[in-house]
C-alpha cells in the first residue's frame, strides 16, 4: 500500500471539460482502501456488531467467524478482479452484473444499490447522533436532541461530498487512522498483560465455537460491506486497471484479519467465554468498559470519541458511493441528465450529492417525526435492509463473473473460484433472510416487508432500464 493520494492532482487541472461528463481524481491505493475500511466502521464493528454476535450467538467465535467471512470475501476478489480486465468502462458491482445476465439486470442491480447504501447511511447517521449525545452529557454539556446532531452529520457530509473526492479521501485517513490506532494499544494492552483470565484462547475450541456461530458470521458480514468501493472509484483511480485489483485484495485482508484480532482481543480481555456474560450484561459499552478497565478513564473518552468519528466516516463513505450511484443512472437516463454532470472545479458528481443530502434530509425529517428510536427503530432497520440489499448485489456479482467466463471457455480456474464464491455467498444470503427478524429487530412482518424491498427495487430498476435503453457500461464516465 505504498501509493498515496496525490494532492497536487494534475489530472484535475489538466482533464478537459468535454461536456462536464468526466469525474476526476487521483486516487492510489491506499486512498481507496481508506474508504472502504472507513464505511466498514472498525470502532463500529467491534463496539457494536462484536459484543450483538456474542450475546446473539451465545458463541466467543466471533473471531473465526470474521476469518471465515474474510475466505469468501477473498474467493470474491479473486473472482471480481479477473473480471475487472474486461469491464472497462464501469467500475461498479452492475457492470459486472450486466456483463453476465444482461442489460436489464445490470440496471436493477444499480437501482437497487441506491437504496442500500442510501440506507445503511441513514442508520448510521442516526446512530451517530445518539453518541454523540451522549458523549457531549458525558462531559457536562446540555441534553441535544440526536437528531438535531445527526443534522449536523448530514449537513457536515453534504458539504464535503459536494467537494473533489481527494478532501473525503484525507479526512476519512486521518480519521481511519485515529480509530485504528487505540484499537491497536487496546489490543496489544490486553494480550501483553495476558488478558482477564490470561490467554485462553476459548474463541478458537469447540466450546467458543459452540453456541450460534452461523449469527457470528452473519454479523461479521456486516465488516465488509463497502468492499464495492474499490470499483466505484475507478475513474477517480489512479492507474484504475492497477489501482483497483490491489485496493480489493488489500481491502479483504485487512478487514478480516484486524476484526479477528481485535475481536479475539476484546474477548480475551474479558476472560474467554466469560466474554459472553459481560457482553450481556452490558452490550452497547462493552468496547468501551474494556477500554476503561485496561487504558483508565482517559482511554475510555477517547475510544468513545473516535466511535462518533468512525461511525460518520462510515457514513461520510455510504454517502460517497450512493453519490456515484445517482451519477452514473443520471448520466445514462435512467435519471435525469443533470445528475450525471460534473462540477467543472471540483470534477465531483455535485447534483448527485445534492441529490442523496436532499434525500436523506426529508427522509431523515420524517424518521425523527415519527419519534422512532435512532437506534431500533432507524438503525437496525435500515442497517438490516442494507445488508440485505448487498447480500443479493455480491451474490449476483459472483453469478455474472460464473456465467461470463464460462460462456468464454479456457477460464476453468476463474469459474470454480468464482462458484466458490458464489456458494459461500449464497450461504451468506440465505443466513440474513433466515434472520431477518433479528437483523432489522423488528416483528415478522416488518422483516416480510422489509426482505421483499429489494425485490421491488430490483425490478424497478430492471423496467427503468428496458424503458431508457441503458446501457450502464457503455459510458466513460461511469463510476
Amino acid at each position: 500500500m505504498s501509493e498515496v493520494v496525490n494532492t497536487d492532482d494534475t489530472r484535475a487541472k489538466d482533464a478537459p471539460n468535454d461536456g462536464r461528463t468526466h469525474l476526476r481524481g487521483n486516487l492510489g491505493v491506499a486512498a481507496i482502501v481508506l474508504m472502504v475500511v472507513a464505511a466498514a466502521a472498525p470502532l463500529s464493528t467491534i463496539g457494536g456488531n462484536v459484543p450483538i454476535a456474542m450475546v446473539l450467538g451465545q458463541t466467543a467465535g466471533i473471531p473465526v467467524a470474521f476469518l471465515v467471512a474474510g475466505v469468501i470475501f477473498l474467493l470474491f476478489a479473486a473472482s471480481f478482479v479477473a473480471m475487472s480486465k474486461y469491464v472497462k468502462e464501469a467500475g461498479a458491482f452492475y457492470a459486472y452484473i450486466q456483463k453476465g445476465l444482461g442489460k436489464a439486470a445490470g440496471t436493477g442491480a444499480a437501482v437497487l444499490a441506491l437504496p442500500a447504501y442510501m440506507a445503511t447511511l441513514l442508520g448510521v447517521a442516526a446512530y451517530d447522533g445518539v453518541i454523540l449525545a451522549g458523549f457531549i452529557e458525558r462531559f457536562g454539556g446540555p441534553s441535544i436532541p440526536w437528531w438535531l446532531l445527526t443534522a449536523l452529520v448530514l449537513a457536515i457530509i453534504a458539504w464535503m461530498g459536494y467537494r473533489h473526492i481527494s478532501l473525503s479521501a484525507k479526512v476519512l485517513g486521518i480519521f481511519l487512522v485515529s480509530e485504528v490506532a487505540i484499537l491497536v494499544v487496546l489490543d496489544f494492552v490486553i494480550v501483553i498483560q495476558g488478558g482477564q483470565e490470561g490467554i485462553t484462547g476459548d474463541s478458537f475450541t469447540p466450546e467458543g465455537l459452540a453456541g450460534g456461530v452461523g449469527i457470528a458470521l452473519l454479523y461479521a458480514l456486516w465488516g465488509f460491506v463497502g468492499v464495492e468501493a474499490t470499483a466505484v472509484f475507478r475513474d477517480e483511480a489512479k492507474d484504475p486497471d492497477r489501482t483497483v485489483p490491489r485496493a480489493t485484495y488489500w481491502a479483504v485482508a485487512i478487514v478480516a484479519t484486524f476484526y479477528a484480532f481485535s475481536s479475539w482481543a476484546l474477548i480475551e480481555g474479558n476472560g474467554g467465554n466469560k466474554a459472553i456474560a459481560v457482553a450481556e450484561a452490558d452490550p452497547d459499552n462493552f468496547m468501551v468498559n474494556t477500554a476503561q478497565q485496561y487504558l483508565g478513564m482517559l482511554g475510555r473518552d477517547l475510544t468513545t470519541g473516535l466511535w462518533f468519528i468512525s461511525v460518520f466516516a462510515c457514513a461520510l463513505a455510504f454517502h460517497n458511493i450512493a453519490t456515484r450511484y445517482a451519477f452514473v443512472l443520471g448520466q445514462n437516463s435512467v435519471f435525469s441528465k443533470r445528475f450525471g454532470q460534473v462540477h467543472a472545479q471540483h470534477g465531483s458528481p455535485s447534483n448527485a450529492s445534492l441529490l442523496i443530502s436532499v434525500l436523506t434530509f426529508v427522509i431523515m425529517g420524517v424518521l425523527a417525526a415519527l419519534q422512532l428510536d435512532p437506534v431500533l427503530g432507524i438503525f437496525g432497520p435500515l442497517g438490516g435492509l442494507g445488508i440485505l440489499a448487498l447480500a443479493i448485489l455480491w451474490l449476483l456479482t459472483t453469478i455474472s463473473v460464473v456465467i461470463f467466463f464460462s460462456r468464454r471457455g479456457n477460464s476453468t480456474g476463474t469459474v470454480v473460484l468464482a462458484s466458490a464464491a458464489t456458494l459461500g455467498l449464497a450461504a451468506a444470503l440465505v443466513l440474513v433472510v433466515s434472520n431477518l427478524t433479528l437483523v432489522v429487530g423488528g416483528t415478522p412482518t416488518t422483516a416480510a416487508i422489509f426482505g421483499l424491498m429489494p425485490l421491488v427495487f430490483f425490478g424497478i430498476g430492471m423496467l427503468l432500464g428496458r424503458r431508457s435503453n441503458a446501457d450502464l457500461t457503455s459510458t466513460p464516465a461511469g463510476l
